[in-house]
């Protein structure tokens, strides 16, 4: 007997998706992902980008405040057990968000299996689903919720203190307390660099624009946008070497300058890394239409429609632009609605 809904991936898209299916009586099977070291590497474990960011204060209905009651109450005794104490008045931090919106799909029937999906089979339906360590599944439709793990520079340093002055994404943390009033530092190029340094500007005393070239490759009103803010100083021709630390936090980053071979040290609170994301989409080999830069397009506009019927994609593995959590969440519940309503043309 074949699924109604197997949905892949477990950030908030995936959350999401599983809570609308399951409020929907299609009580559909979430693959969550693995617990292993390759996906730690890659920052593909359980539960999404976010369960890797500290406090999360721009999705909505999380206010500031005490929330040791509401996490001991809200979840199951073990999953609790793996969170921290909140009893500080802060925001709520990814880690427990992700925990709550497990616990939420739980509580209606979702079922949930930790493991890696390998492989599909598109070509018919019922779809084939093949993850690593357990039996191969059909599903009668299927949504797509992987993600995308942003691209780093890959030295050791700068892995020791991620989530702690590293980060990825200047509007997930760029107003976090451990930034403000504080020089910053971005490293890249393109469009994404330059909005995010100029982002930061609403936030930082200074913000350094690191590019191993001597001309952005952004757009030329983006970069006369940068070389035009007072905020914002440009570090050409120079790369990341290595990310220095106290050993609890980033307190600044050694330059090397590609055209003098020389070497300095920037102080800054933070680094963040703006050259690009990488989709999460090896394991559908080609058998949904992507982009060039590997995202799933949706097929028709303002539906999560694939170019596969009964497939849908829902948040950063569809998405190069928002790349926000309460952004993948809605069209987590955008997939959701479109396969039950699939489904209920074909009954």
């Amino acid at each position: 007997m074949s699924e109604k809904v197997v949905i892949i991936g477990s950030g908030p898209a995936g959350w999401s998706a599983a809570i609308y299916s399951a409020r929907a009586n299609l009580e559909p099977l979430v693959f969550e992902g693995a617990i292993t070291g390759e996906n730690q590497e890659n920052g593909t474990l359980p539960l999404g980008q976010l369960n890797l960011t500290t406090e999360v204060e721009n999705f909505a209905g999380f206010p500031a405040g005490k929330l040791t009651d509401f996490l001991d109450t809200a979840l199951d005794e073990k999953d609790r057990m793996m969170l921290p104490p909140n009893d500080e008045k802060h925001a709520i931090t990814g880690p427990e968000l992700m925990n709550l919106m497990r616990q939420q799909a739980r509580n209606f029937g979702t079922r949930i299996i930790t493991d890696d999906v390998v492989s599909v089979d598109l070509s018919k339906r019922p779809f084939v689903v093949t993850p690593r360590d357990h039996e191969a599944v059909e599903a009668e439709t299927l949504i797509i919720a992987t993600g995308a793990k942003a691209n780093y520079l890959g030295l050791e340093s700068e892995s020791e203190y991620k989530n702690r002055g590293v980060s990825a994404c200047a509007v997930c943390d760029g107003a976090l307390p451990m930034f403000r009033n504080q020089p910053l530092m971005v490293v890249g190029g393109g469009d994404s660099a330059v909005e995010e340094a100029t982002y930061l500007t609403n936030f930082a005393s200074k913000v350094y624009l690191v590019h191993r070239r001597d001309e952005l490759r952004a757009s030329k009103i983006m970069a006369e946008r940068a070389i035009r803010n007072e905020k914002v100083e440009i570090v050409w021709n120079s790369v990341v070497e290595e990310v220095i630390g106290d050993g609890t936090k980033l307190t600044g980053v050694r330059l090397k300058d590609t055209v003098a071979n020389t070497e300095q040290v920037v102080d800054c609170a933070g680094m963040f890394v703006a050259i690009g994301h990488t989709p999460n989409v090896a394991f559908l080999d080609g058998q949904v239409e992507t982009d060039e830069a590997g995202y799933i397009q949706w097929s028709t506009p303002f539906r999560t429609y694939t170019s596969v019927e009964g497939v849908y994609a829902a948040g950063d593995v569809a998405d190069d632009y928002y790349r926000q959590a309460i952004t993948s969440a809605g069209t987590g519940c955008m997939a959701a609605l479109d396969a039950e309503r699939f489904l209920a043309s074909q009954e």
